[in-house]
């Protein structure tokens, strides 16, 4: 039997269309962007990436994703033709609305009118990540998060952004964490997810051997030292000179904000580490964790 065909090649120049109503079907994967529920169907029913905003559809233009299309108002179309070049360049079409019409589309205000839908690429697994990050080493510890129960998907957007920010290697999330890839998470980290490698660590808490036989030290985040810890506590700046010859790497497990790490993944911590507070605070957001602890770890 002869090998199939492989897929024609797509047109170099994708089309500009206007487009005057928001129920035309080419438009169906923009539709009700403000439908949690339903955005989150479209995600693994249509495999499909949304993002918005231009500076988030710069970098996604800048990545390996597959740009299915772009939409722009009519204002945009001018203000951001760049982007509108760039698209149309790798072959994909750009729809043209009022700023009624995009917005009646999306289901609210769009914010810079600009929003585009991207192929969701395929999972990457947990070992192929360590592996890579592993051997990035370069005179100083290759970093790692290791998020459990991270269900806001702002929390998730900002972190993934710090993470770009110094240059952590990847993101393990646990099974119950929230979709990286959901509208709103990309929005946040403006676009920075679309280029930080990341996988979902199974089983949990029990992937965190793989995570130390892949040479990582595993830390637990924790606002203060517990009192039965039955691992080391170190302080952000102890860990920092404990590894800052690069002879291994470090894995920082956050939790979510109020319940924090669970007693197995403490159990299967290393260490703890906690970031010195004044007294009467409680905690801290945890991007805002991860951003102290990727600063100390990375000496950017």
């Amino acid at each position: 039997m002869p090998d199939p065909a492989p897929p024609a090649p797509r047109e170099a120049g994708g089309p500009l269309v206007p487009v005057d109503d928001p129920g035309d079907p080419r438009l169906a994967d923009y539709r009700d962007l403000n439908d949690p529920d339903g955005r989150r169907r479209a995600g693994t029913d249509r495999a499909i990436v949304v993002v918005e905003g231009r500076l988030a559809v710069e970098r996604l233009l800048a990545s390996d994703h597959e740009v299915l299309s772009l939409l722009v108002d009519d204002h945009q179309l001018v203000l951001a033709g760049d982007v509108v070049a760039a698209t149309r360049a790798v072959g994909a079409p750009v729809y043209v609305g009022t700023r009624a019409v995009v917005a009646a589309t999306v289901g609210f205000a769009l914010h810079r009118g600009v929003v585009a839908v991207a192929r969701r690429p395929g999972p990457v697994g947990a070992d192929r990540l360590l592996a890579d990050a592993a051997s990035g080493r370069a005179g100083r510890p290759s970093v790692v998060a290791v998020l459990e129960g991270l269900n806001d998907h702002e929390n998730i957007g900002a972190l993934f952004r710090n993470a770009a920010a110094f240059d952590v290697a990847g993101v393990l999330l646990d099974p119950t964490c929230a979709d990286p890839l959901y509208r709103r998470s990309v929005r946040v980290s403006v676009g920075h997810v679309l280029h930080v490698p990341w996988a979902r660590l199974v089983p949990w808490p029990g992937g965190l051997d793989r995570v130390r036989d892949a040479g990582f030290v595993v830390a637990a985040m924790v606002p203060h030292p517990p009192p039965d810890a039955r691992v080391p506590h170190l302080g952000l700046a102890e860990l920092g000179a404990r590894v800052s010859d690069g002879s291994a790497g470090v894995a920082v497990v956050l939790g979510a904000e109020g319940p924090g790490l669970t007693g197995g993944a403490l159990a299967a911590a290393d260490l703890v580490v906690s970031v010195p507070m004044a007294d009467g605070v409680d905690s801290l957001n945890v991007a805002t964790t991860a951003a102290l602890a990727f600063w100390a770890l990375t000496g950017r």
